[in-house]
């Protein structure tokens, strides 16, 4: 069953449609993928589910209930955490201070503890840059406290937006390593990536995006052998 529906929605910046009539689902326990080229509306998809878009029509439902153009505080509460492209941590506060945003919701002590323990046991590093400055720490640092931050809210969904943008290769297959470990352990993602043979080759299934709609779908292991899609995006 899924427990994220996305029913033909459209969103517009302004003017310009930006979404022309989206649908994709994610069953629980799945990584699914939203891979296309610059521009294609991926980001936007992420961001019209997690209410940082204003969506126009369609409906969105999460765990069966409706969501669409809900605060983003309420998405949160309800289990969907968003880690947004180009991370996005708070730069002058340390990194125990970014991990404990994520836990805003949260007033048992013992409780923030054992999450924040869970991260460490995730991004071992954490732990010991636990009173560094956030915006002091290597990108893929600040993309470890980014996923974090988000693992603090417990989340049922996991949205991750770019992970591995600006990346060294051994810290993208770290990162990679990290998302599917997290699946492994019970948590739902839906995944956007530019590095779409990365992402197919992790994902469950797979959704193709350009220009606003989704052109293919399929699984993830279909996908990457697919023609075009090799030609387009893993040449």
């Amino acid at each position: 069953m899924p427990i994220l529906e996305v029913n033909n929605i459209e969103t517009y910046y302004g003017g310009i449609q930006a979404l022309k009539g989206i649908s994709v689902y994610v069953n629980k326990g799945e990584i699914v993928t939203l891979i296309g080229s610059n521009g294609a509306g991926k980001s936007t998809t992420l961001k019209s589910i997690s209410g940082l878009a204003k969506v126009k029509t369609g409906s969105i439902l999460f765990k069966g209930k409706e969501t669409m153009n809900k605060p983003v505080h309420e998405t949160c509460l309800l289990g969907m955490a968003h880690v947004p492209e180009g991370r996005k941590i708070f730069s002058t506060l340390t990194v125990k201070e970014n991990l404990l945003m994520g836990a805003f919701s949260v007033n048992n002590k013992q409780l923030i503890e054992e999450r924040m323990e869970i991260v460490f046991g995730h991004f071992p590093i954490l732990k010991k840059r636990l009173e560094q400055k956030g915006g002091t720490m290597s990108g893929g640092e600040q993309q470890m406290l980014a996923i974090g931050r988000a693992l603090m809210m417990e989340p049922e969904l996991l949205m991750l937006d770019e992970p591995s943008m600006g990346l060294a290769p051994i810290i993208v297959e770290q990162i990679f390593d990290i998302i599917k470990k997290l699946n492994q352990n019970g948590i739902t993602i839906l995944l956007v990536e530019q590095n779409a043979y990365q992402a197919l080759n992790i994902a469950h299934r797979g959704y193709v995006i350009r220009n606003g709609e989704i052109v293919l779908s399929g699984k993830g292991s279909e996908l990457i052998e697919n023609i075009e899609i090799r030609d387009a995006y893993l040449a």
